[in-house]
C-alpha cells in the first residue's frame, strides 16, 4: 500500500466501506465483478501495475482506465481516504496506507458473499473470486509478467538493497520477484539468546490479543471465528481443547511486503493440514466488519509446532486471500525438523495474505507496545525477527 503522512490523511475522513458508497450506476455486484475481471486481464497486457489492480485509491483521479470501468469511484477518493492507519514500531509514527483498487472492489463483493446472488455467467461471488485468483496467479507466473516488476517496485518503493538477488532482470516472472528472498542477516532475531523469546513471523502489520475473546471483541468480528472453525477440527477434538482460550497473533501481509513467513519460535515442525476455502480480501475493514467471516472460510493451511522451551503446542495458520495464488511450505514441510526463531517456514504466491498464530493459554506474554496498539485497535508495522513476546512457562 502507498503511504500517506498522518497529517495529510487526517484532512479527510477514512471511508467505512459500504455498498451504497459507490455511485448507483456502479453498485451492482455483477458490474463490479466485470470491472475486476477486466483489471486482472489488463495486468496481463499493461506493464504499469498502477493502471490495473494496483491503482492506488488516492491517485484514482489520474487513472482514466479505472474511471471507465467503475464510473464515479474517483468521487470516493475525493471525499475519503480509503485504507488503514498503522503505527511504525521502529519510530512510533502513525501513518496511513492507501488501499489499492482491487481490495476496495473485493470488499464491495464481500457484502454479497454467501448469498444466492448470481453474477457473471451465473457464478457466485465465491466462484468469481476463486477464478480471478487463479487467473491472476497464471498471469504472474508467465515469463511475460516480468515487465510489471519495475512499476511494482516504483509503486510501493521497494528497496532492492536487502534482496538476495537485487538484479531484477534475473527474475523469471513476476511471482518469482513477489516471493523474493532476502540476504542472510538482514532480519536479525531480537533477543535471540533468550530461549523464552518469540518473534514476528513476517514483515507485516501485526495485532496481538492475550485471549481469543479479546480478539473477537476488538478486531476479528466474524460471527464464526472460533478455534475449531479456524483449525478445521471438531469442537470436541483434542486440538480444539488444546487451544481453547488461546492467545492470538495476526500477521497481515500487504502486496508490497516480503512474502516469506518464518518461525516465531524455537521448536519442532509437526503436521500440516490444508483446508480448502474462499478467496475473500483480508483487509482489516473486512476482518473488522461484524458478521463477515474471513479467516475461518478462506483457503488456509495449518502447521502444528512444538515450542522447545515449554514443550507446548502452537498452531501456525497461513491464510490465503483475494488474488493469492497459493500457500507453499518450505521449512514447514519438514516434519520432525528443529527450527529456530527466524527460520523460513514457507511463502505466499501473489497477493496480500495473513498468518494467524494460536498460543495455548498461559504460554506467551505479548510485548506491551503491541498489546497497547492492538487495544486501540491499530496495527503495528513490524519485520521478521522483531520481538513478539516471552514465554510465561518454565523450561520443560
Amino acid at each position: 500500500m502507498s503511504h500517506i503522512p498522518s497529517h495529510v490523511a487526517d484532512t479527510k475522513p477514512v471511508e467505512t466501506i459500504h455498498p451504497e458508497h459507490l455511485p448507483p450506476a456502479s453498485r451492482d455486484p455483477g458490474f463490479i465483478a466485470s470491472a475486476l475481471e477486466r483489471l486482472v486481464e489488463h495486468s496481463a497486457d499493461h506493464p504499469d501495475v498502477q493502471n490495473a489492480i494496483h491503482a492506488p485509491m488516492h491517485l484514482l483521479k489520474s487513472i482514466p482506465l479505472v474511471h471507465k470501468l467503475v464510473p464515479g469511484i474517483e468521487q470516493i477518493a475525493t471525499e475519503y481516504h480509503v485504507g488503514n492507519f498503522v503505527v511504525v514500531r521502529s519510530t512510533g509514527e502513525r501513518i496511513f496506507e492507501s488501499m489499492p483498487i482491487y481490495p476496495r472492489l473485493g470488499m464491495h463483493l464481500l457484502f454479497y458473499g454467501g448469498t444466492q446472488v448470481k453474477l457473471l455467467h451465473n457464478r457466485s461471488v465465491e466462484t468469481i473470486l476463486k477464478d480471478l485468483s487463479n487467473r491472476q496467479g497464471k498471469i504472474y507466473d508467465s515469463p511475460e509478467s516480468v515487465k510489471s516488476i519495475p512499476s511494482f517496485i516504483q509503486t510501493y518503493s521497494i528497496s532492492l538493497d536487502e534482496l538476495e538477488e537485487p538484479d531484477i532482470t534475473k527474475y523469471k516472472c513476476f511471482n518469482d520477484f513477489f516471493y523474493r528472498k532476502l540476504k542472510p542477516g538482514v532480519r536479525p532475531v531480537q533477543n535471540a539468546d533468550d530461549p523464552s523469546g518469540f518473534c514476528s513471523a513476517a514483515d507485516c502489520r501485526l495485532t496481538v490479543f492475550p485471549t481469543l475473546d479479546l480478539a473477537k471483541q476488538l478486531w476479528i468480528k466474524g460471527s464464526n471465528f472460533t478455534t475449531p472453525q479456524l483449525l478445521g477440527v471438531d469442537p470436541d477434538s483434542d486440538k480444539a481443547r488444546m487451544f481453547d482460550g488461546a492467545s492470538v497473533a495476526v500477521f497481515r501481509l500487504a502486496p508490497q511486503d516480503y512474502h516469506r513467513f518464518h518461525s516465531p519460535l524455537d521448536g519442532v515442525v509437526g503436521d500440516t493440514t490444508d483446508i480448502p476455502g474462499e478467496y475473500y480480501t483480508v483487509n482489516p475493514q473486512a476482518v473488522n466488519e461484524p458478521g463477515f467471516d474471513v479467516f475461518t472460510v478462506n483457503k488456509r493451511s495449518v502447521l502444528y509446532m512444538t515450542h522447545t522451551q515449554s514443550n507446548s503446542p502452537v498452531a501456525f495458520v497461513a491464510i490465503g486471500a483475494m488474488l493469492v495464488g497459493s500457500i507453499r511450505w518450505t521449512g514447514g514441510a519438514q516434519k520432525g525438523a528443529t527450527v529456530k526463531r527466524g527460520d523460513e517456514l514457507g511463502y505466499f504466491a501473489y497477493g496480500g495474505s495473513t498468518v494467524v498464530v494460536l498460543f495455548p493459554p498461559g504460554l506467551i506474554k505479548f510485548d506491551d507496545d503491541l498489546v497497547r496498539n492492538s487495544a486501540v485497535p491499530i496495527e503495528t508495522l513490524v519485520k521478521v525477527g522483531d520481538s513478539l513476546g516471552k514465554s510465561l512457562l518454565p523450561t520443560h
